[in-house]
Protein backbone atom coordinates (compact mmCIF):
# COMPACT_ATOMS: atom_id res chain seq x y z
CA UNK A 1 0.00 0.00 0.00
CA UNK A 2 1.36 3.41 -1.47
CA UNK A 3 1.45 6.34 0.99
CA UNK A 4 0.05 9.72 0.91
CA UNK A 5 2.23 12.80 0.76
CA UNK A 6 0.95 16.05 0.39
CA UNK A 7 3.01 18.41 -2.43
CA UNK A 8 3.24 20.95 0.43
CA UNK A 9 4.87 18.57 3.07
CA UNK A 10 8.71 18.66 3.42
CA UNK A 11 9.82 14.60 4.13
CA UNK A 12 13.45 14.50 4.08
CA UNK A 13 15.51 12.24 2.18
CA UNK A 14 16.38 10.13 4.77
CA UNK A 15 13.65 9.85 6.43
CA UNK A 16 11.52 6.48 6.69
CA UNK A 17 8.06 6.43 5.79
CA UNK A 18 5.87 3.03 6.49
CA UNK A 19 3.09 1.78 4.07
CA UNK A 20 -0.38 3.31 3.81
CA UNK A 21 0.70 6.71 5.93
CA UNK A 22 -0.96 9.69 5.20
CA UNK A 23 1.14 13.24 5.31
CA UNK A 24 -1.00 16.27 5.35
CA UNK A 25 -0.40 20.14 3.84
CA UNK A 26 2.23 21.37 5.72
CA UNK A 27 3.82 19.03 7.53
CA UNK A 28 7.75 18.54 8.05
CA UNK A 29 9.44 15.25 8.36
CA UNK A 30 13.31 15.41 9.69
CA UNK A 31 15.96 13.52 8.86
CA UNK A 32 16.20 10.17 10.23
CA UNK A 33 12.90 9.93 11.10
CA UNK A 34 11.00 6.46 11.02
CA UNK A 35 7.06 6.17 10.32
CA UNK A 36 5.61 2.80 10.94
CA UNK A 37 2.86 1.79 8.34
CA UNK A 38 -0.44 3.81 8.46
CA UNK A 39 0.62 6.75 10.37
CA UNK A 40 -1.25 9.95 10.01
CA UNK A 41 0.56 13.09 10.08
CA UNK A 42 -2.24 16.16 10.14
CA UNK A 43 -1.27 19.76 8.84
CA UNK A 44 1.25 21.89 10.20
CA UNK A 45 3.11 19.21 12.35
CA UNK A 46 7.00 19.12 12.72
CA UNK A 47 8.33 15.43 13.30
CA UNK A 48 11.90 15.52 14.39
CA UNK A 49 13.00 19.33 15.94
CA UNK A 50 16.49 19.89 17.34
CA UNK A 51 16.62 20.83 20.35
CA UNK A 52 18.28 23.93 21.31
CA UNK A 53 19.01 25.82 24.52
CA UNK A 54 19.52 28.92 22.77
CA UNK A 55 21.88 29.77 25.51
CA UNK A 56 18.92 30.55 27.72
CA UNK A 57 18.30 26.68 29.18
CA UNK A 58 19.68 25.92 32.65
CA UNK A 59 21.53 22.56 30.48
CA UNK A 60 22.34 22.00 27.05
CA UNK A 61 19.90 19.11 25.12
CA UNK A 62 21.47 15.78 24.82
CA UNK A 63 19.70 13.75 22.20
CA UNK A 64 20.04 11.47 19.28
CA UNK A 65 19.41 12.38 15.70
CA UNK A 66 16.78 10.47 15.23
CA UNK A 67 12.52 9.62 16.15
CA UNK A 68 10.40 6.59 15.94
CA UNK A 69 6.71 6.38 15.61
CA UNK A 70 4.95 3.28 15.32
CA UNK A 71 2.53 1.91 13.54
CA UNK A 72 -1.00 3.88 13.16
CA UNK A 73 -0.14 6.21 15.43
CA UNK A 74 -2.22 9.85 14.57
CA UNK A 75 -0.04 12.84 15.25
CA UNK A 76 -2.39 16.14 14.90
CA UNK A 77 -2.54 19.46 13.59
CA UNK A 78 0.44 21.47 14.82
CA UNK A 79 2.16 19.23 16.91
CA UNK A 80 5.53 19.02 17.77
CA UNK A 81 7.77 15.56 18.45
CA UNK A 82 11.08 16.63 18.84
CA UNK A 83 14.25 14.59 17.92
CA UNK A 84 15.36 11.11 20.15
CA UNK A 85 11.70 9.94 20.62
CA UNK A 86 9.93 6.79 20.54
CA UNK A 87 6.39 6.87 20.31
CA UNK A 88 4.78 2.99 20.76
CA UNK A 89 1.73 1.83 18.07
CA UNK A 90 -1.51 3.20 18.02
CA UNK A 91 -0.90 6.41 19.93
CA UNK A 92 -2.89 9.58 19.19
CA UNK A 93 -0.46 12.56 19.92
CA UNK A 94 -3.58 15.70 19.46
CA UNK A 95 -3.57 19.09 18.58
CA UNK A 96 -1.04 21.34 19.53
CA UNK A 97 1.35 18.97 21.95
CA UNK A 98 4.75 18.69 22.44
CA UNK A 99 6.99 15.94 23.40
CA UNK A 100 10.59 16.79 24.00
CA UNK A 101 13.74 14.96 23.49
CA UNK A 102 14.64 11.87 25.21
CA UNK A 103 11.02 10.53 26.02
CA UNK A 104 9.39 7.10 25.75
CA UNK A 105 5.64 6.61 24.93
CA UNK A 106 4.30 2.98 25.09
CA UNK A 107 1.29 1.42 23.34
CA UNK A 108 -2.25 2.89 22.98
CA UNK A 109 -1.25 6.30 24.49
CA UNK A 110 -3.01 9.46 24.24
CA UNK A 111 -1.17 12.33 24.69
CA UNK A 112 -4.53 14.94 23.85
CA UNK A 113 -4.60 18.67 22.99
CA UNK A 114 -1.77 20.86 23.96
CA UNK A 115 -0.43 18.91 26.05
CA UNK A 116 3.56 19.19 27.05
CA UNK A 117 5.83 16.32 27.89
CA UNK A 118 9.37 17.71 28.52
CA UNK A 119 12.50 15.55 28.29
CA UNK A 120 13.12 12.56 29.49
CA UNK A 121 9.66 11.15 30.38
CA UNK A 122 8.51 7.89 29.91
CA UNK A 123 4.83 7.13 29.83
CA UNK A 124 3.78 3.52 29.87
CA UNK A 125 1.01 1.39 27.62
CA UNK A 126 -2.73 2.36 27.71
CA UNK A 127 -2.37 5.88 29.53
CA UNK A 128 -4.08 9.08 28.72
CA UNK A 129 -2.70 12.21 29.84
CA UNK A 130 -6.04 14.77 28.89
CA UNK A 131 -5.94 18.25 27.50
CA UNK A 132 -3.66 21.33 29.06
CA UNK A 133 -1.48 19.31 30.93
CA UNK A 134 2.05 19.28 31.56
CA UNK A 135 4.56 16.29 32.40
CA UNK A 136 7.85 18.10 33.59
CA UNK A 137 11.19 16.69 32.61
CA UNK A 138 12.16 12.52 33.93
CA UNK A 139 8.95 11.80 35.01
CA UNK A 140 8.42 7.98 35.21
CA UNK A 141 4.50 7.51 34.18
CA UNK A 142 3.04 3.83 34.36
CA UNK A 143 0.34 1.77 32.57
CA UNK A 144 -2.76 2.45 32.40
CA UNK A 145 -2.90 5.75 34.33
CA UNK A 146 -5.22 8.70 34.05
CA UNK A 147 -4.47 12.13 34.13
CA UNK A 148 -7.14 14.82 34.03
CA UNK A 149 -7.53 18.36 32.18
CA UNK A 150 -5.25 20.80 33.54
CA UNK A 151 -2.23 18.77 35.58
CA UNK A 152 0.30 20.73 36.35
CA UNK A 153 3.97 18.79 37.63
CA UNK A 154 7.08 20.26 38.72
CA UNK A 155 11.02 18.75 39.11
CA UNK A 156 12.79 21.28 40.62
CA UNK A 157 11.72 22.14 44.62
CA UNK A 158 14.25 25.41 44.30
CA UNK A 159 12.72 27.04 41.27
CA UNK A 160 15.50 27.43 39.15
CA UNK A 161 17.31 29.31 41.95
CA UNK A 162 20.07 26.28 42.63
CA UNK A 163 20.87 25.51 38.44
CA UNK A 164 20.38 22.32 36.91
CA UNK A 165 21.96 19.33 38.55
CA UNK A 166 20.60 16.17 37.21
CA UNK A 167 20.53 14.10 40.41
CA UNK A 168 18.21 16.79 42.33
CA UNK A 169 15.90 17.38 39.13
CA UNK A 170 14.12 15.18 39.07
CA UNK A 171 10.28 14.96 38.78
CA UNK A 172 7.35 12.64 40.34
CA UNK A 173 7.30 8.65 39.72
CA UNK A 174 3.63 7.34 38.95
CA UNK A 175 2.80 4.04 39.22
CA UNK A 176 0.60 1.83 36.68
CA UNK A 177 -3.03 2.32 37.47
CA UNK A 178 -3.23 5.80 39.18
CA UNK A 179 -5.97 8.45 38.38
CA UNK A 180 -4.61 11.96 38.61
CA UNK A 181 -8.16 14.91 38.84
CA UNK A 182 -8.57 17.74 36.67
CA UNK A 183 -5.85 20.99 37.76
CA UNK A 184 -3.78 18.90 40.20
CA UNK A 185 -0.34 19.76 41.25
CA UNK A 186 2.46 17.11 42.05
CA UNK A 187 5.61 18.31 43.12
CA UNK A 188 9.34 17.04 42.29
CA UNK A 189 10.66 13.66 43.08
CA UNK A 190 7.85 12.04 44.75
CA UNK A 191 5.92 8.56 44.66
CA UNK A 192 2.01 8.12 43.62
CA UNK A 193 1.89 4.19 44.07
CA UNK A 194 -0.67 2.15 42.55
CA UNK A 195 -3.99 2.44 42.36
CA UNK A 196 -4.12 5.77 43.79
CA UNK A 197 -6.33 8.55 43.41
CA UNK A 198 -5.62 12.53 43.51
CA UNK A 199 -8.80 14.41 43.52
CA UNK A 200 -9.29 17.40 41.61
CA UNK A 201 -7.45 20.83 42.42
CA UNK A 202 -5.16 18.78 44.87
CA UNK A 203 -1.48 19.47 45.85
CA UNK A 204 0.61 16.47 46.27
CA UNK A 205 3.44 17.61 48.25
CA UNK A 206 4.53 13.85 49.23
CA UNK A 207 4.58 10.34 48.52
CA UNK A 208 1.09 8.51 48.21
CA UNK A 209 1.35 4.99 49.09
CA UNK A 210 -0.62 2.69 46.77
CA UNK A 211 -3.88 1.89 46.41
CA UNK A 212 -4.94 5.36 48.62
CA UNK A 213 -6.98 8.62 47.63
CA UNK A 214 -5.74 11.84 48.43
CA UNK A 215 -7.53 15.29 48.60
CA UNK A 216 -6.59 19.41 49.22
CA UNK A 217 -4.29 21.45 49.49
CA UNK A 218 -1.90 20.03 50.91
CA UNK A 219 -3.21 16.51 49.55
CA UNK A 220 -4.02 13.85 52.49
CA UNK A 221 -6.07 10.53 52.36
CA UNK A 222 -9.53 10.62 52.77
CA UNK A 223 -11.77 7.71 52.50
CA UNK A 224 -12.10 6.30 48.72
CA UNK A 225 -14.14 8.21 46.18
CA UNK A 226 -17.65 5.92 45.76
CA UNK A 227 -17.99 5.24 41.95
CA UNK A 228 -21.36 3.71 41.80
Amino acid sequence: MSSEIHASAVVADSASIGDGCVIHPFVTIAEHVTLGPGVEVFPGAFVGKVPKGAGALAHDPVFERRLIIGANCSIGPGSVVYYDVEIGENCLIGDGASIREQCRIGDRVVISRVVTVNFGTTIGDDTKVMDNTHLTGTMTIGRRVFIGPGVMTANDNAVGKAGYDPLVIQGATIEDDVAIGLGAGILPALTIGRGAVVGAKSLVTRDVAPGVTVMGIPARPVPPVRTA
